[in-house]
């Protein structure tokens, strides 16, 4: 069973950074692609971020030049770093990794991380 493990959420201020981590407990390479979403209260869940397994990324437009998304293949771990943010980027984030090798287009979801953006 594929385990995904996100960290990083928290406390910020407006204009503020935090980069969260996603590990997978199998190889990065085996799912196609990798992404982050958002959902904020009472708020349907929405793409952020994805990455593809030859490196193809999109961002949602709201986070474009402020979100990046990055991988360290060695690591098994996918990550976002969040700059500029806003009280609007207030959500839980999850990590979703789509299936390439086992159970093709299957999704595992990570358990998610609160981030919080507040003065």
């Amino acid at each position: 069973q594929v385990q995904l493990v996100e960290s990083g959420g928290g406390l910020v201020q407006p204009g503020g950074s935090l980069k969260l981590a996603c590990v997978t407990s199998r190889n990065i390479l085996s799912f196609n692609p990798m992404g982050w979403y958002r959902q904020a209260p009472g708020k349907q869940r929405e793409l952020v971020a994805t990455m593809s397994r030859n490196g193809i990324i999109n961002y949602v437009g709201s986070v474009k030049g402020r979100f990046t998304i990055s991988r360290d293949n060695a690591k098994n771990t996918v990550y976002l770093q969040m700059n500029s943010l806003k009280p609007e980027d207030t959500a839980d984030y999850y990590c979703k990794a789509t299936d390439f090798l086992v159970q093709r287009g299957y999704e595992y979801w990570g358990q998610g991380t609160q981030v919080t953006v507040s003065s």
